[in-house]
């Protein structure tokens, strides 16, 4: 059984998650989008031994510690091709909207449509959910019954669509086709805010009524 610990960080509290197998204490780190160092210590309370970083997308607030951890660590970043260059351009990754410039190295693997990845001991689906961001995309561990949607499905809400480069027409019936075939029980790990459950938003999220 997987773990799942929480983690958040900078400005505008997104969720960086290390995904974590008891097992073997291999490790994922999903979306480390700032204080690295606060990430790295709770990679070492949990005694965890990370093999790759996963990025649902590439908003500035969910990059920012993206090459401290992938240098300190020496593994590599997975991301979907249509945002491959938003690491490197604060311009697309809307960290210019702030007055600075969060960037980092190219990904060293780029997701392919509905892929299934396996690293180490890990499996899970890639399933592109854009909306917020082109190439926004939510990570599927079907035997563990859950899913990290990103910025695409919140507790309670979506992701925005207002920003450079969102669509808003997409997000709503990616999220239906992509996230609420899957079964109700399975749990969501967004972005931003609290955890919840594929049946809660299917029946209470504002967006789906």
């Amino acid at each position: 059984m997987l773990q799942v610990n929480a983690l958040t960080v900078g400005p505008i509290q997104a969720n960086c998650y290390i995904i974590s197998n008891p097992q073997n204490h291999d490790a994922l780190i999903i979306d480390p989008g700032a204080e690295p160092t606060t990430l790295t210590s709770r990679i070492e309370e949990l005694e965890a031994k990370p093999v790759a970083i996963l990025l649902t997308h590439a908003h500035y607030d969910h990059i920012g510690a993206v090459d401290s951890l992938r240098d300190y660590y020496d593994i590599p970043v997975y991301l979907a091709a249509e945002e491959e260059e938003w690491l490197s351009s604060p311009n697309k990754n809307l960290s210019a909207m702030l007055g600075e410039s969060v960037t980092a190295r190219p990904a060293e693997y780029l997701f392919q449509p509905e892929e299934v990845v396996e690293i180490a001991n890990f499996s899970f689906k890639v399933v592109a959910t854009p909306g917020h961001s082109p190439g926004g995309v939510s990570f599927i561990f079907a035997d563990d019954e859950f899913v990290v949607t990103g910025d695409a499905l919140f507790a309670g809400s979506v992701g925005r669509t207002d920003l450079p480069g969102s669509e808003p027409k997409e997000l709503i019936p990616n999220i239906r086709q992509k996230l609420f075939t899957l079964p109700g029980q399975f749990k969501i790990y967004p972005g931003h805010g609290e955890s919840s459950t594929l049946a809660r938003e299917m029946t209470t999220n504002p967006f789906f009524n």
